[in-house]
């Protein structure tokens, strides 16, 4: 009888299990305690009993070499090698403490968040308030269950400073972060503290811009530039006989020796009529498309400089330009069909 073998994961994960167990149950552990953490609006204060410390690698070696010092002295009776022993043993459990104590009431807040496009990379920033009077040293950030390549930070007394925590955003809409840890291995990083935390922050995503090249349809509602035949002082549209009341700088001079009444120059502005995005008026049928062409066409119209409205089933945004006004149209497009 043949027996299946186990898939690959599962053979693996045995595998890691019997070589690694103690890397199992620190997996383990973390687990039990990220389901316990909860997403809270901020400030975080980290509590003595919420922070978590063991050795590093460098600390296993350093437990190792005083053991091993400890068992010459007794064997040789040699009293200097007990005192350095004592003395190096002392200097760890020192040094564990310093850890720990690195990350007690430590404050922690969600900073500015800015919105990006769907493919980009979302930051979030995490401010860390220091409301002691002495310094923290080399506080890490990094989300959970992955290594974080941000450099270490340093947080002045009754200051603050500031970590940033990268996660890619592939679709639209609110990117919520996630559960992140902040960790210390000061002084000698022979033991490393962390501490597990969930802040309500999250980034807005944009659809993605369509490439450019497909303008807005007539049927959508955009219009052209026309010349409204208003008196304006933009474009020169002729001459025409002096009326009274006529101001004397609108008097064109060089035109009196050839006729017989004053001539006085006539001016037209242009009036440009809003651009209206319309949601059926996108010649594409699926859902993302459509919003990434309307993203496209905002993104052109405010590099002209036009006035434009957006037309969304059960959105209708006025026609206006601007910062505020693309984002309000942009945040539309991110949170159309969402919840």
């Amino acid at each position: 009888m043949t027996i299946p073998s186990p898939p690959r994961s599962e053979l693996s994960k045995k595998i890691g299990t019997i070589l690694h167990p103690l890397r199992w149950a620190q997996a383990r552990i973390d687990a039990w305690v990220l389901r316990r953490v909860r997403q809270v609006p901020g400030p975080i204060e980290i509590a003595r009993n919420r922070v978590y410390i063991v050795p590093t690698r460098f600390g296993w070696g350093f437990a190792v070499t005083i053991m091993v010092m400890l068992a010459g002295a007794m064997n040789y009776s040699n009293s200097m090698a007990f005192a350095l022993a004592f003395l190096l043993m002392g200097l760890g459990l020192v040094c564990m403490h310093h850890t720990h104590a690195n990350l007690v009431h430590v404050l922690l807040r969600a900073g500015r968040t800015r919105p990006i496009y769907a493919g980009e990379i979302a930051h979030f920033e995490v401010l860390i308030d220091n409301a002691a009077a002495h310094p923290r040293y080399s506080l890490a950030a990094g989300w959970a269950r992955e290594t974080s390549d941000e450099p270490a930070c340093d947080v002045p007394p009754q200051g603050f400073s500031s970590v940033t925590l990268a996660s890619p955003a592939p679709r639209r809409g609110w990117h919520q972060a996630g559960i992140f840890s902040i960790s210390t291995e000061f002084p000698l990083g022979l033991f490393h503290a962390w501490t597990w935390a969930q802040l309500d922050m999250r980034c807005l995503v944009f659809p993605l811009p369509a490439k450019p090249g497909m303008p807005p349809p007539l049927s959508a509602g955009s219009g052209g530039s026309a010349g409204a035949g208003r008196s304006g002082q933009d474009e020169f549209a002729g001459l025409r006989d002096y009326q009274r009341g006529d101001a004397l700088r609108s008097i064109h001079w060089k035109s009196l020796p050839k006729s017989i009444s004053p001539m006085v120059k006539q001016f037209s502005e242009t009036v440009e009529q809003a651009l209206w995005l319309n949601w059926d008026a996108v010649p594409l049928a699926d859902v993302e498309a459509r919003l990434s062409q309307l993203v496209r066409w905002i993104l052109d119209a405010e590099a002209e400089g036009r006035a434009y409205g957006l037309r969304l089933p059960g959105t209708n945004i006025p026609p206006g330009h601007g910062e505020t006004h693309r984002f309000e149209c942009l945040k539309a497009l991110a949170l159309f069909g969402q919840p």
